[in-house]
């Protein structure tokens, strides 16, 4: 018997040594495939807004059917809601504060096929800013969080009511209530307003994304989240801020050109997403001082590279009603010298009916 235990001693702490080891080992790949999937899904983005775009300068060119009877245009929004759909699910592999800098990934890659594809310039900022945001994206996953915690209900739960959180939530509420009176009531229409509602909104969507993601990658584990209703009330709330978010976005590319738009959203919605993963779900707890400053230092590097990209970029101006092509100058001088000629004749003609005697001598 004394034989039979000992050997079962050495069985039993190989398992647990193999069992501590999966554990280890798990969220390395966890967040390694959260990564993967931010990164392709991204790709997918920047792609189908290319193909969308490429879709718009056809039909304009035709002038024939809208745009939305075209098969190209379509296959670019199947597309983009793949793309969305990956970064949904990046969500509950990897932490918030990584995969939103990640969003620099879609501004690099439509640069490159903005250039290959529809033969756009290439101009140096194009290329200082696609390294520096390379560089950033390299820092961000080197030094990020490496942790992958389990969502689940009752984590949500616990990470709802804590009083930094509340915190937090009071202070954002207050600032979006103050900001939205100045843009509704006293008509304060500065980029920088419109863009921090949009970031402010975008804080919750993160939180409720990552929480809905991750809830819902656990119930296909095997441990059924979805009967909380936690899950339900976060579903609720990322479908409303998205929908808010949208609605902000519209109203600003309509006033502002979408070259100032695109790197003030990407920093505002990647700041707000990363101390959204700060406060809620305390994500850089215990992470040593010098990963949070190369951490920071990336999205720094990122931030400038898509600064650079999207800045100067050649705008669609909009003819002027006054102004007459160069190709149609001569029709216009001889139409106009045509109704000119046939003025004078109108006024030679009166002349001469109100003046027979000079007719008949």
């Amino acid at each position: 018997m004394a034989n039979s235990s000992s050997e079962h001693v050495p069985l039993l702490n190989t398992s647990a040594k193999a069992h501590r080891a999966e554990i280890l080992e798990n969220p390395l790949r966890t967040y390694l495939l959260g990564i993967i999937i931010s990164i392709c899904g991204n790709v997918l983005i920047s792609i189908s807004l290319n193909i969308q775009k490429y879709a718009h300068v056809r039909q304009a060119q035709r002038g024939s059917k809208p745009y939305y009877t075209s098969v190209m245009w379509w296959c670019g929004v199947t597309l983009m809601g793949v793309g969305e759909l990956g970064n949904f699910a990046a969500y509950g592999f990897a932490p918030a504060s990584l995969i939103a800098p990640l969003g620099c990934v879609s501004v690099i890659a439509s640069a490159i096929i903005s250039v290959v594809f529809l033969k756009e310039t290439v101009r140096p900022s194009d290329i200082v800013g696609g390294t520096l945001a390379i560089t950033g994206t390299y820092l961000l996953v080197t030094f990020a969080p490496h942790t992958s915690t389990h969502i689940t209900a009752h984590l949500v739960q616990y990470y709802a009511v804590s009083w930094h959180f509340l915190l937090y939530l009071f202070i954002e509420v207050l600032a979006f209530c103050i900001l939205l009176y100045l843009y509704k009531r006293r008509n304060v229409k500065h980029i920088v307003i419109v863009m921090l509602l949009v970031a402010l909104l975008a804080s919750l969507t993160v939180i409720s994304v990552k929480a809905v993601s991750g809830m819902i990658t656990e119930s296909i584990k095997g441990q059924l989240q979805l009967i909380y209703p936690i899950f339900y009330v976060m579903l609720v709330i990322m479908v409303a801020s998205c929908a808010f978010q949208i609605k902000f976005l519209n109203q600003a590319m309509k006033m502002f050109d979408a070259t100032e738009v695109v790197p003030i959203n990407f920093v505002f919605f990647t700041a707000s997403a990363i101390v959204a993963g700060i406060v809620f779900y305390q994500e850089f707890e215990g992470l040593a001082l010098l990963n949070i400053f190369m951490f920071l230092f990336g999205c720094l590097l990122s931030f400038l590279g898509v600064f650079l990209i999207a800045r100067n970029r050649p705008k669609i101006k909009q003819q002027d009603r006054n102004f007459i092509a160069m190709d149609r100058i001569p029709e216009f001088y001889l139409s106009c010298r045509a109704r000119k000629s046939s003025r004078a004749f109108k006024r030679l003609h009166l002349q001469k009916l109100l003046s027979p005697t000079e007719n008949s001598a």
